[in-house]
């Protein structure tokens, strides 16, 4: 018989980055640059800070942003894009509006004038945000139907109470009732210049694309206010909050912890008793729920970032049947990392994965300037992860086993189950206190 072996991975190597240069405008705007020469492509991201934005104004208006200026239609806008073989899109959260983009190398000014005469200009004609509003109501609406979207907003409502990350999806009569003018007020008093950044990243050089960058947005101004949103507080273990969804032949498990934030000196100890817990196939989580119960395909979780708080947050989706026994296995999983220390071998395999999805993470044009533009929430250059790089290589198991006893310690979980009253509650019931989602 033929015995065939793994060959053993290659050594590591040292995690570099280009140099990212910065450039400050007089009107506010903060221009970071990046040459990643991979594929003659540029890829822009312009982030806003956004905090305290109505929910259902903001989102018509990133889906709206781009439906015409003065000179220029929806379709005029779209050739123009075109022709660069590029594309321009808009996107919002509690913490920041984002317009993302790419062109041919050679296309970036017109991409950016394009991007500084929507920021300048956009109009927001009625006949197109009646079609928006209409679509992104309806997609509300299908959303609604998914025990995913579902046991996603009981989760953010019992995490965060009255905090602006209590809703992150407007109701589609709220989308409804949008009009252009409040549009208009909402693009006036927050599209500005002061506190954005923007990102380029491509196959230019750095000062090329500072200039660039300078160019077309110099003359933007506006000011406002800057507006932050008040820390998340800790969350607050209690009862299961469990929400009735009659006739589902599934049940949707979510729990959630409080975090260290991205910046705290133990993030990367965190990061890695994540991956080993349930944050990769190779994990925990997935090795009991899934390999050796068969509870669920896909039991995972991870540590969400946001300026106001991190969290972490545990998802399985299980058939009804089995809803009880799975949320046991995945508390007794907490209770686990929180008590025992890892192995030598599990702390070296997430190790290897967190500083693999790492290099993955930034060998894209694309990847790079994502990061980019989201470390800059946080006043943070990417350089900060040839940091942290350095932090996920140093971690020691003791480093693992202190954070997980402070964040993964069962006793301290907010739990969220969706699923059919009539044959999950009363398991549960059996294992805890559980009440109705409010």
């Amino acid at each position: 018989m033929t015995v065939h072996t793994v060959p053993d991975l290659a050594p590591a190597t040292e995690f570099t980055l280009p140099d990212c240069h910065e450039r400050v405008l007089d009107n506010g705007l903060t221009i970071l640059a990046i040459r990643r020469p991979s594929v003659p492509l540029v890829e822009v991201r312009l982030r806003l800070p956004f905090a305290e934005a109505d929910v259902a104004v903001s989102s018509v208006m990133a889906q709206t942003i781009m439906s015409g200026t003065a000179d220029k239609s929806i379709v005029d806008i779209a050739a123009e894009l075109q022709s660069v073989g590029g594309g321009l899109s808009a996107s919002v959260d509690p913490d920041r509006f984002l317009l993302a983009g790419n062109a041919l190398v050679d296309g970036l000014p017109r991409l950016l004038a394009t991007m500084s005469e929507v920021l300048h200009g956009a109009t927001y004609p009625e006949d197109q945000v009646d079609v928006e509003r209409e679509r992104l109501a309806d997609h509300i609406n299908v959303a609604r139907q998914q025990p995913g979207h579902l046991v996603q907003v009981a989760l953010l409502k019992r995490m965060y109470g009255a905090h602006p990350y209590a809703v992150q999806t407007p109701e589609p009569e709220d989308v409804g009732a949008i009009t252009p003018q409040q549009l208009l007020d909402l693009h006036a008093g927050r599209i500005h210049p002061a506190g954005a950044t923007l990102v380029i990243v491509g196959d230019l050089p750095a000062e090329q694309a500072l200039d660039a960058g300078a160019a077309a947005l110099a003359d933007w101004n506006g000011h406002s206010e800057p507006r932050s949103l008040e820390p998340v507080a800790p969350l607050t273990a209690g009862p299961v909050t469990f929400v009735d969804r009659p006739d589902s032949v599934q049940s949707s498990i979510r729990v959630a912890l409080t975090a260290l934030p991205r910046v705290h000196d133990d993030n990367a100890a965190q990061q890695l008793a994540n991956l080993i817990y349930g944050g990769y196939f190779s994990s925990r989580l997935v090795a009991n729920v899934r390999e050796n119960k068969g509870y669920s395909y896909s039991p995972r979780s991870a540590v969400d970032h946001a300026l106001a708080g991190s969290a972490v947050v545990i998802s399985a989706d299980v058939a009804t049947e089995v809803t009880a026994p799975a949320l046991w296995e995945v508390w007794y999983e907490l209770g686990r990392i929180a008590a025992t220390p890892p192995t030598e071998d599990e702390l070296e395999q997430a190790r290897r994965y967190a500083l693999g999805t790492l290099r993955l993470g930034t060998a894209t044009q694309s990847g790079l300037a994502s990061l980019a533009s989201s470390f800059a929430g946080w006043d943070l250059r990417p350089d900060w992860l040839l940091e942290h790089a350095n932090r996920l290589a140093s971690v020691t198991i003791e480093d693992v086993q202190r954070v997980a006893a402070d964040i993964f310690a069962p006793a301290k979980a907010v739990t969220v189950v969706l699923g059919d009253a009539a044959h999950v509650k009363a398991p549960l019931e059996g294992l805890t206190h559980v009440e109705g989602a409010r």
